[in-house]
């Protein structure tokens, strides 16, 4: 999120020598792009579930058991709430809505139009979605560099979903599932802003992200128990919602936190875009998905729009009311 006044820390200076570009590395595109690492493999294991397990299921059941994991073991998440003011604890209602309707939209999405389509349309979505929120609200304006770096990733997320249909393998298109797509990218974008906001403004980054993911799991846990839950019971069933608890939740959003204390929330989400061609390559190594040369050439592209984004990212330790 863009800090339009002082660091975040302001009694430690992020402009100071070789420390300085050390934490900036570490505090910003690195943890963020490990954790859109992770974040690549949620299709993957999802699709690797029960036959009959109920999409949206899968994904709550995982949000829920590593949202509250994260809630627990989250140094001041318990006392968060109190230590913000009115306006705050709305943003945490909504940031923990917004997380909720994330599983709700995505997997369902993935079971419709497949890993790689779904994925793409969320990720190519949320840094669209992320600049015109931000823009709205007043929080920061589009740079060109930021601009030019997300036309990049969105083209080469659109060549490697259209690469099919150019070599004459085109199947229908679920518009349902794009549309679940899109609103999984809303709910991103969303959640991002807010919970860049709050970090921005002081409070720990481990403590926003276990409150809002806390929260958001305990949201969707009567979804996880209300529908049919044999498929928790098998081995299969379990490994995977165990996975996506411990990996593509907790982990990866604590690294996807830890980032934000030095990367707006705009850039992140672009930045982001690394999950696609996680998941397209795991498509085609797990899955023995086809991708024709059109498709390969979209990675190349999304590619090239990261390394845009994150060359700046290197050298700036917060944003100053720009993308």
């Amino acid at each position: 999120m863009p800090n339009r006044t002082t660091p975040l820390n302001p009694a430690r200076p992020a402009t100071t020598g070789p420390r300085a570009s050390r934490t900036g590395l570490l505090g910003g595109p690195a943890p963020i792009l490990t954790s859109a690492v992770l974040w690549g493999t949620t299709g993957t294991a999802s699709s690797l579930a029960p036959a009959g397990a109920p999409a949206a299921a899968i994904g709550c059941a995982g949000l829920t058991l590593g949202g509250i994991l994260l809630f627990l073991t989250s140094r001041g998440a318990r006392s968060l709430p109190a230590a913000c003011t009115r306006a705050e604890r709305w943003l945490l209602v909504l940031g923990a809505l917004a997380v909720a309707g994330y599983p709700v939209t995505f997997y369902p999405a993935v079971a419709r139009t497949g890993v790689a389509v779904a994925t793409v349309i969320a990720l190519g979505s949320a840094p669209v979605f992320a600049g015109l929120l931000s823009w709205i609200t007043g929080q920061a304006r589009p740079t060109a560099r930021w601009t030019g770096a997300t036309a990049a990733a969105v083209l080469g997320c659109t060549l490697l979903v259209l690469g099919p249909g150019l070599t004459g393998h085109a199947t229908p298109m679920d518009l349902t599932g794009v549309a679940l797509a899109a609103c999984a990218g809303l709910s991103y974008a969303a959640y991002s802003l807010i919970g860049g906001r709050l970090i921005t403004r002081g409070h720990p980054s481990d403590a926003v992200m276990g409150v809002l993911f806390g929260t958001a799991g305990l949201l969707v846990l009567p979804l996880v128990v209300c529908v049919d839950t044999r498929w928790l019971a098998t081995t299969r069933g379990a490994t995977v919602a165990v996975y996506l608890a411990l990996f593509t939740v907790y982990l990866a959003y604590r690294l996807f936190g830890h980032g934000l204390r030095r990367t707006p929330a705009s850039a992140a989400t672009s930045l982001t875009l690394a999950e696609p061609a996680v998941a397209a390559v795991l498509g085609v190594t797990v899955l023995d998905e086809r991708l024709p040369a059109a498709s390969w050439c979209g990675l190349a592209v999304l590619a090239l729009g990261l390394v845009l984004l994150t060359v700046p990212a290197l050298g700036k330790s917060s944003g100053e009311g720009r993308i």
